[in-house]
């Protein structure tokens, strides 16, 4: 090691001196109090005590009370004395200890997310369907719930969000790769093209098209080979052909968020964007904000936490993909602040966060005075963490100076969302049963929730959060 690195001079011995003391120099009355304890704290007491009984008058009350007065007033100062000189001791001694170096931070233990990760993944592969069927050859999936009672069949709903979860989930190992189920969602299409839930039958609907087509351009799939069933999906997606599709706050941001994915150029994004922008509703309960209920076209129903966060997700994605006009940006972060209004509390178990269901009503195509109904069902806690972890929403809640209602908001959802799992599935309560069912959908959901929330809380430099 050099002489400078020593603290040697380059030319010269190593200093032995020892450097200054704190009280060195300027501190006289740090000198004071040291030569006033040299003297010895008796010698003090001892000299007071006499001057203080040759003072004082004979008048005080006789020689007992001036030996009395004297002799208390030499013990304090004796005491006083010894007090002082310890504590200036006691400072220069601190000051001449070498610091200690900081000890390294203990390490830190893994969470619990990792193990749901990874035991949803078990699951998934352990619960994948494979059947040969004569018409369409093998089909590798899940249908819609996992666990049925029935002999499971792949469903285009159910492979489609379990694609969604291995892609989230990054295919750790090779029991199941994301070819097969591609394979699969494009041997389901109808024959007409086009997808549909289970209950729907053989008519290819908007929703149902637009999961797929999303699932698989994450997947990989080329544009060239999605455009026809883009087209065939945007086409039949009208006022006149589907309007019970178009008045659907749930179906109109489902196909707008699947075609941002699988045709981010379609020609139909901006008008379904418009679409969405025209249906908000303004809500007197909470300063006249807008906001967005079930429907698109009145009666619009009632304002909807759940409803209002798939339009401030939908209306997020599309700006970063086309861009947005001020009118436009104006009802996004009117949907934010909308969120962000909430009045119940405690926020993980607030009125915001219940779980909805609602029917979408179609005219069946055989039968026009009949109705396809489908039952839908929503895990609104997932919808609130997506909307608030978007940077949009975080960046209105600085412009507003929420940012800490944004925190207990979004954590108070994270909270629900984590609380609904078991071992990484969730489940949903039928209500009017003991029964759980464990739909694919809300699996794929709560897994994105969280999995979103921890890479944006997730800080390799050990700053805090947002």
């Amino acid at each position: 090691m050099s002489r400078q690195r020593l603290n040697q001079g380059p030319l010269g011995p190593a200093r032995t001196d020892p450097p200054p003391g704190p009280d060195d120099g300027a501190s006289r009355p740090g000198r004071f109090v040291g030569w006033l304890g040299g003297l010895g704290c008796v010698a003090a007491g001892y000299g007071v005590f006499q001057f203080l009984f040759q003072v004082l008058p004979g008048s005080l009350g006789g020689e007992a009370a001036k030996y009395l007065v004297a002799a208390v007033s030499g013990f304090g100062t004796a005491l006083a004395a010894w007090l002082a000189a310890a504590l200036v001791r006691a400072r220069a001694a601190e000051a001449a200890r070498p610091a200690l170096p900081p000890s390294p931070p203990a390490p830190r233990a893994p969470g619990p997310l990792p193990q749901v990760l990874a035991s949803a993944h078990d699951a998934l592969v352990d619960q994948v369907a494979v059947v040969d069927d004569p018409d369409r050859g093998r089909l590798t999936g899940w249908s819609h719930s996992l666990g049925e009672s029935t002999p499971s069949r792949p469903t285009s709903v159910g492979t489609a969000y379990g694609l969604h979860i291995m892609l989230d989930l990054g295919v750790p190992d090779g029991r199941l790769g994301p070819g097969e189920l591609v394979d699969t969602l494009w041997r389901l299409r109808l024959p007409g093209g086009g997808w549909s839930a289970r209950s729907q039958g053989a008519e290819a609907r908007p929703e149902v098209t637009a999961l797929v087509l999303g699932a698989l351009a994450r997947a990989g799939v080329p544009g060239e080979r999605l455009a026809a069933e883009v087209d065939r999906c945007t086409a039949a997606f009208t006022r006149e052909r589907d309007h019970a599709g178009r008045e659907s706050t749930h179906v109109v941001t489902t196909v707008l968020r699947g075609l941002l994915r699988a045709a981010p150029r379609a020609p139909a994004l901006p008008d379904l964007r418009e679409a969405l922008v025209d249906g908000a509703i303004s809500d007197a309960g909470r300063d006249h904000l807008r906001c967005w209920g079930y429907r698109l076209h009145p009666p619009y129903g009632p304002p909807s936490p759940l409803h209002t966060a798939q339009a401030v997700v939908a209306l997020e994605r599309a700006a970063r993909v086309l861009g947005e006009s001020a009118a436009v940006r104006a009802a996004r972060e009117d949907g934010v602040r909308w969120l962000l209004s909430c009045p119940d509390a405690p926020h993980h178990a607030c009125l915001d966060l219940e779980n909805l269901r609602e029917e979408v009503r179609r005219p069946r195509p055989d039968d026009p005075s009949r109705h396809e109904v489908l039952n839908v069902r929503h895990f609104t806690a997932t919808w609130i963490v997506r909307a608030l972890l978007s940077p949009a929403a975080l960046e209105v809640a600085r412009q507003d100076g929420l940012e800490e209602t944004w925190r207990e908001l979004l954590d108070g959802a994270v909270a629900a969302v984590w609380a609904g799992q078991q071992d990484g599935i969730w489940s949903w309560d039928r209500g009017d049963s003991t029964e759980l069912r464990h739909p694919m959908w809300m699996t794929y959901q709560g897994l994105s929730a969280l999995r979103a929330y921890a890479v944006w809380t997730c800080r390799p430099d050990g700053t805090t959060t947002a």
